[in-house]
């Protein structure tokens, strides 16, 4: 960057305003208020249904469904009053519903967004968007069939604004040259939910299970994979991984402890991903690193490193233009964000509704998810198959035209 590019973005790292996320458009008081249906009752179900319920004045939840009867006695110390179903068919066919939220396992995504899309409601479909390639892509072509029908995938990061700022200071060159990205997001558990029938295992715990899951990759480091892609319009060129049942010899499929390297050829660039379920010393990391500076995140906290030319350039600027001094942390960093924020999901469906009233294109969408799950399905093939993935030109897609920015 420039020295008179640092002047006119000086801001940027001195309390500038924040990139808003896309749904900063103001809405009415009686815009419509969505009736929801939340398919699948789990951890992620349950969080977002309480999601949901912080935002009265956009969504009303007034079915749940799940196969579990548990799920339901769970749900109602959250919510009561509500349609309860155990076949989703039967949800999708209440005529009150406008809206689709699914959180069931990931195997079972594709088949109930198809049944969504057909049932003439809008979805919102939870990360990873499909269990694999063939999934994703046969997705888009039918999500194309019903044009007026909105749909989003659970990527938060998109509409966070922590999020949207490093994307900003990636395109405004704060960065530099990114040749590098090192994410890690770790945890000392076995990642077990109780059983209550041995017959329910795998229903429960299906994380653990080929059939019906995508592992560590799927559930934790897609959402570092999906920012990537999104804060570079990028994807990988070539996959390489491996992993293990490391940890927990107790009968689980999915690797407990897995790496895998993303090569970016048009960017110059090496991601590392990694997740173990041994150790949570370090927990959250997201690292982009170039020759300017570097980017250090904690899912709602980040701070700016400069390399050692660019903080003097920095400091140059700050004396000529009397701009807010910059403050510098302990170990010679700049806060990114200092505004409190809420959590990501909130975010997410203050985007969506914004969709819903404007007829927009969310930030997280069929396309964007479609890639992401191409990544994700790219990644295990190359750690359980122990060979190298390559991008191929099935998967380019296009790109969605942003009526929202």
């Amino acid at each position: 960057m420039s020295r008179r590019d640092f002047i006119k973005n000086s801001s940027l790292l001195a309390g500038g305003a924040i990139l808003q996320p896309p749904f900063s458009a103001l809405f009415k008081p009686d815009e419509k208020i969505f009736k929801v249906g939340i398919i699948g009752c789990g951890d992620r179900g349950k969080g977002l249904l309480q999601v949901l319920q912080s935002l009265p004045e956009h969504f009303k939840v007034i079915a749940i469904c799940d196969v579990l009867d548990f799920r339901f006695q769970e749900t109602r110390k959250i919510i009561t009053g509500v349609k309860e179903f155990k076949d989703y068919h039967e949800l999708l066919s209440d005529k009150e519903v406008d809206v689709a939220v699914v959180a069931t396992p990931l195997n079972l995504h594709y088949k109930i967004a198809v049944d969504v899309l057909e049932a003439g409601k809008h979805l919102f479909l939870e990360k990873t968007m499909t269990y694999n390639i063939p999934q994703a892509l046969d997705l888009v072509k039918k999500v194309k069939q019903y044009p007026k029908q909105v749909v989003q995938v659970g990527h938060q990061y998109r509409y966070v604004p922590l999020y949207f700022k490093v994307k900003e200071m990636i395109s405004k060159g704060y960065l530099g040259k990114v040749t590098q990205i090192d994410c890690r997001w770790d945890r000392n558990a076995n990642w077990r939910r109780p059983v209550p029938d041995p017959k329910l295992e795998r229903q429960i715990n299906w994380r653990m299970y080929k059939a019906y899951s995508g592992g560590l990759v799927a559930e934790l480091l897609s959402h570092q994979m999906d920012f990537i892609n999104w804060a570079f319009d990028t994807h990988p060129d070539e996959v390489f991984g491996t992993g293990g049942i490391d940890n927990f010899k107790d009968g689980r499929e999915t690797y407990d402890n897995v790496q895998v390297m993303l090569r970016y050829n048009n960017e110059g660039m090496i991601g590392n991903f990694g997740a173990t379920c041994s150790n949570a010393r370090e927990g959250y990391i997201f690292k982009i690193k170039g020759t300017k500076g570097t980017v250090s995140l904690l899912t709602n906290d980040g701070v700016y490193y400069p390399e050692s030319q660019t903080k003097k350039e920095l400091e140059t600027v700050d004396g000529v233009t009397g701009a807010t001094k910059i403050e510098w942390n302990k170990e010679g960093g700049i806060p990114i964000i200092k505004e409190k924020m809420k959590d990501g999901t909130w975010y997410a469906f203050e985007d969506f509704y914004d969709c819903l009233i404007n007829g927009k294109t969310p930030a997280s969408n069929i396309l964007t998810g479609a890639r992401t799950a191409i990544c994700v399905h790219m990644a295990n093939s190359a750690m359980y198959t122990h060979s190298i993935q390559s991008w191929r030109p099935a998967y380019d897609m296009g790109q969605v035209k942003m009526i929202n920015g």
